[in-house]
């Protein structure tokens, strides 16, 4: 979430959350994490043990969003006795944790986050408190192809020969692969931080915020050619403006390496805080306005019903800033967090997926999971992370984009979006026209209730919007993956949830009013 996330894939997140930019491959030579890269591990310790009890009275708190920020919040807070009351919009739960289950019986696939970094410690904590099973998410597979000016070849062969495609390279680029090259640029970032661990976390953020990834890259002396290259093998060249730490803030705590993925759906671990809050959760309540005075938070709401409102003693917003520029809050938040409202980055993710009649890819290409990158439209196709048995259906992600990439294909009707798709594969694989049955898609952008796969900051924004970001207005706190530096992830969202959940728990009890609360 996105999803934000990936947002993310809310992204990552999507994410998003899946997955901020997830690359595909990490880079050598990257130092291993320190604690202080990785979530608090007392925030880690909050899903076995819950917050620290400390006697006083139970709060009424509202909270907008049944996403994973406003779940992991919500539950934590009813373990500890307090009364929250989540409100969400939709007739479901897991925001930019959405696993479409339209395919045939036993199917599924996952339009938002998709995988969890073995480092995500929050995240899996939620996973092991909850029984739910892992199974390892193919990242790297020199078995997948390249599909780059017409030149279709593997991913080994290509890393083996990188001439076989021209980008333009400088003289001193040229046989050299888009990762050494990277690698390289950003040997002062490992070194820094193998020397200096988490002391040099602060520099390094504060140092590089001023560059996109473009800016970065030039300024190391990329070519043209360079940018190009590292843009298409990256799936990162629709995100090239974006603010490079985002790129560091991953590759310092190792987020790709060791990919884990739920069995069953990434929806179980949403569908899990459900069963425990099902009495907490009204589906169908849009929040429309914000009000709060120096003892209460009234909400309007919307519901199918007609208008109505809710008060508690502090609310807990979860909705990605690019909704909540829609609620109205009386009195008016401060100026610097309506700042943050407005300018915060919202990347775009839009995912196409096919059910096909066998997963043909394993029998003519010997591929099981990874990725293969192209440069037509569709910019990548990932492949399911498990062999599937006999001749049983499967379901190939036939295309996974973001930023402009992402919004035209948004801008196309579902079934148009299908159909370009399948010409782009048809190009790479000419057996999908064989097994295809039909598509099934999801543009976060065009989402009414995410307007967006994750936050992703631009130059200078985590300088000088972050703080505003995460910061409360009164009795009204903020979590979701934008309040966290793990942008796309759901690691992010649990970490800003919790961070809200105890601010709330700490907070000054409720003000007796005529002996009732």
């Amino acid at each position: 979430m996105s999803a934000q996330a990936q947002h993310n894939d809310p992204h990552a997140a999507t994410g998003s959350l899946g997955s901020a930019m997830p690359a595909e491959s990490v880079a050598a030579g990257a130092p291993r994490p320190s604690p202080d890269v990785r979530v608090p591990a007392d925030l880690v310790a909050t899903a076995e043990h819950g917050l620290p009890p400390d006697g006083r009275p139970g709060k009424r708190v509202l909270v907008i969003g049944a996403g994973m920020a406003g779940l992991v919040a919500a539950y934590e807070l009813m373990r500890q006795g307090h009364e929250p009351i989540v409100l969400e919009a939709q007739q479901r739960v897991g925001g930019r944790v959405l696993t479409l289950r339209g395919f045939a019986p036993g199917l599924y696939a996952e339009a938002g986050a998709m995988r969890i970094p073995r480092v995500h410690d929050l995240t899996l904590a939620y996973c092991a408190r909850f029984g739910l099973a892992l199974r390892p998410f193919v990242m790297g597979n020199p078995d997948t192809l390249a599909y780059i000016q017409g030149v279709r070849t593997t991913m080994r062969e290509l890393n083996r020969n990188p001439g076989i495609i021209d980008f333009g390279l400088a003289a001193h680029e040229r046989g050299r692969t888009y990762e050494d090259l990277w690698s390289t640029a950003t040997q002062e970032i490992h070194d820094l931080y193998a020397q200096e661990g988490e002391n040099a976390l602060d520099r390094i953020f504060t140092e590089y915020d001023r560059y996109s990834i473009r800016s970065f890259l030039r300024e190391r002396g990329f070519s043209e050619g360079a940018i190009e290259l590292y843009g298409v093998m990256s799936f990162r060249e629709a995100n090239l403006n974006a603010a490079v730490i985002e790129q560091f803030r991953e590759i310092i705590g190792r987020a790709f390496e060791d990919m884990q993925e739920i069995e069953g759906g990434a929806d179980r671990l949403p569908t899990a805080f459900y069963q425990e809050l099902k009495s907490h959760i009204r589906f169908g309540h849009e929040v429309i306005a914000i009000e709060q005075d120096d003892r209460s938070v009234t909400l309007q709401v919307r519901t199918g019903h007609g208008k109505i409102t809710l008060t508690g003693d502090y609310a807990i917003c979860t909705v990605p800033f690019s909704v909540l520029r829609d609620i109205e809050t009386r009195p008016a938040f401060s100026r610097r967090k309506q700042r943050a409202i407005r300018e915060l980055n919202y990347n775009a993710s839009t995912k196409i997926l096919f059910q096909v009649r066998r997963p043909f890819w394993e029998q003519t290409d010997g591929i099981v999971g990874g990725t293969t990158v192209t440069d037509l439209p569709i910019r990548r196709i990932c492949y399911p992370s498990h062999r599937v048995e006999g001749d049983d259906r499967s379901i190939m992600l036939a295309s996974y984009t973001w930023g402009q990439d992402a919004l035209r294909w948004g801008a196309m009707p579902p079934h148009k979006r299908v159909e370009q798709a399948l010409e782009d594969v048809a190009k790479i694989h000419p057996e999908i026209h064989e097994h295809f049955e039909f598509g099934l898609t999801h543009a976060w952008y065009d989402d009414p209730y995410a307007a967006g796969a994750f936050a992703l900051f631009e130059p200078h924004q985590q300088t000088n919007l972050h703080d505003a970001i995460i910061a409360e207005e009164g009795r009204v706190h903020f979590a979701g993956e934008h309040c966290s530096l793990w942008h796309a992830w759901i690691e992010g969202a649990l970490e800003s949830g919790i961070s809200a959940a105890r601010a709330v728990h700490e907070a000054p009890a409720p003000v007796q009013r005529d002996g009732a609360r």
